[in-house]
């Protein structure tokens, strides 16, 4: 069997890869002087099933190079959770000796052995000789970022922050954990600025951003994702409104009359992220089509509580602000329509809609879905045109490589690594680059402090007014029971009378059992509770009813998915 093609080669006289050779490796131009030590990177991706005998010929394979002349020290690097990739890092004292390695026979066994073991031909082999993946401390930190990166989600933050708001609050901190979200800042000057306190910056400011997030993922459903095609769109659509009439309905029921009434938004709200991760945990045993069908359903929740939000909670209008707002956005369509693509135009003036729209008395938040809206999704060039430049600026690369030992000396190089930067960005819509980059910031930051700072529910001196509070178990009965009877039964309306299209690979079983996870109403249904109550007992029992109903339907929903699934698909091809 013929050796693996290694990318890129080493520095060899005289051998393929070596400077001005045909193919040279574009990483040479970091390749250390003769004698010192070498380091290389290989990756494997490990088939199916073979994890075991793959970790025994690694075993094997280390064992052999350790005998080798020149071998410094192998380190096995795991990879993030859900990745089959196995990789190795070799280092040896020189080059000559690397060379050597690479053209015994005993190496070319090894491969072959490995090949039988994994789903790639061959492995990707790069030499990391002088770049800041090869020191020890960045490869001992590896497993760690994939850790923060896989295990440490945003659903694992927003929970830590709401759990850190129920000890503080419940604690002798409870004083201090309350006055330091009271506290007053000021952004601007006293004469033209705005000030409010820690919370509601949270709340107004920042939440922004989440729902400018939720605005590109509304954008791109319509655009390309299920909300494209009407009839396969009526499905969610119907099965959100229900899940909104239906819990508002059954709160109203329970509180009317009552100082609560206000609170009839607080359960007609999905949390997306938590709804979708504990769908992911049953794995391959659920469908895609099941995914794409819960997802569509919260992005329609989403439009719909905004729209409540906008309407029903907004006290008093500044018809002046909105004014400057609706210009402002008009003139975000305007750059839009006139082919303005980077995004600080969008940013700068999405921030001045911000502000008119909070100076309106409408809850700042809805800039967020209205400049999303704004966004171009739409690149600069298509992708044959990437390619073609993307090729000439990898060859520009290439062609200067060994013109200066280092990248940071080597001028032509910068310019092509600079072409591929503007090449990239053009190729992406604009759309697709905010919602990469801002969705982290949300998930990770942005989220977990709102939690923190609107999940401080007093359960030990406020639990027992809680529970005989009609708000509480509005709540409760609304999420728990209204969410799944109001989602399933409009969709199953929308079928029977034409509107809607049920792909046959849902079951009516399935689909009701995903409705369980409707019930869970954690962040848009905390964010209603601040504008509805504000703070107060009443918002009090409002919150331990969300905490509640939140962990009943997310147990619920899971155990009658286990129990309705089908087994996973592995499952079936063996049987």
């Amino acid at each position: 069997m013929p050796p693996p093609t290694e990318t890129p080669p080493t520095h060899d006289p005289g051998a393929p890869g070596a400077p001005g050779a045909p193919g040279a490796a574009t990483a040479e131009q970091a390749a250390p002087p003769a004698g010192s030590p070498v380091t290389l990177n290989i990756v494997r991706r490990v088939r199916p099933g073979r994890e075991q005998e793959f970790e025994s010929f690694l075993e094997g394979l280390m064992a052999a190079t350790a005998r080798f002349p020149g071998f410094l020290d192998a380190r096995r690097v795991p990879t993030p959770r859900g990745d089959p990739s196995s990789r190795l890092v070799l280092r040896f004292d020189s080059e000559r000796n690397l060379h050597a390695w690479k053209e015994s026979d005993e190496r070319r066994h090894w491969y072959a052995i490995g090949n039988e073991f994994s789903d790639d031909d061959e492995p990707l082999i790069t030499n990391i000789t002088g770049t800041a993946q090869e020191r020890s401390l960045v490869l001992t930190l590896t497993p760690l970022q994939g850790f923060v990166q896989t295990s440490v989600s945003g659903i694992g933050l927003l929970l830590l922050g709401a759990v850190l708001a129920l000890v503080l609050a419940n604690s002798p901190m409870s004083d201090m954990y309350e006055r330091f979200w009271l506290a007053e800042v000021t952004i601007g000057s006293p004469d033209f600025g705005i000030t409010e306190s820690l919370r509601h910056w949270v709340n107004d400011g920042l939440m922004a951003l989440f729902f400018f997030i939720m605005g590109l993922e509304i954008k791109r459903e319509v655009l390309v994702g299920e909300l494209r095609y009407p009839r396969q769109a009526a499905l969610p659509i119907a099965a959100a409104v229900g899940g909104v009439i239906v819990p508002a309905l059954i709160f109203s029921a329970i509180n009317l009359g009552g100082d609560g009434a206000r609170g009839w938004g607080i359960p007609m709200a999905t949390d997306t992220a938590f709804a979708l991760g504990i769908l992911t945990l049953l794995g391959s045993r659920v469908r895609p089509l099941l995914l794409v069908f819960l997802t569509a359903l919260a992005i329609v929740d989403d439009i719909l509580a905004v729209g409540v939000i906008a309407v029903f909670y907004t006290e008093s209008i500044n018809w002046s602000a909105v004014g400057i707002a609706l210009v402002l956005l008009g003139v975000l369509m305007f750059a839009n329509r006139a082919g303005f693509h980077r995004w600080p135009i969008y940013a700068v003036v999405g921030l001045a809609v911000w502000v008119a729209v909070f100076e309106s008395g409408i809850h700042g938040t809805l800039a967020g879905i209205l400049v999303a809206l704004t966004v171009p999704a739409q690149s600069w060039i298509n992708p044959s045109e990437f390619l073609l430049r993307s090729r000439k600026a990898i060859e520009d690369f290439e062609r200067a490589c060994f013109i200066a030992p280092s990248i940071l000396s080597n001028e032509p190089q910068q310019q092509a690594t600079q072409a591929l930067e503007r090449l990239c960005e053009d190729v992406e819509t604009p759309m697709t680059h905010l919602q990469h980059r801002v969705n982290p910031v949300v998930a990770f930051i942005i989220l977990p402090v709102f939690a923190f700072a609107n999940a401080g529910i007093q359960l030990v001196d406020g639990l027992g007014d809680a529970l005989s509070s009609p708000v509480t178990w509005g709540v409760v009965a609304g999420l728990v029971v209204g969410k799944p009877i109001g989602i399933t039964l409009f969709a199953w309306i929308a079928v029977r009378t034409g509107l809607a299209l049920k792909p046959g690979a849902i079951s009516w079983v399935h689909l009701a059992s995903v409705a369980c996870l409707g019930g869970i109403g954690f962040t848009v249904s905390l964010f209603v509770t601040e504008l509805a109550f504000e703070t107060g007992p009443i918002a009090n029992s409002a919150r331990v009813g969300i905490l509640f109903a939140s962990v009943l339907a997310g147990i619920a929903g899971y155990l009658v998915l286990r129990r309705t699934l089908p087994p996973p698909r592995d499952e079936e091809a063996t049987a």
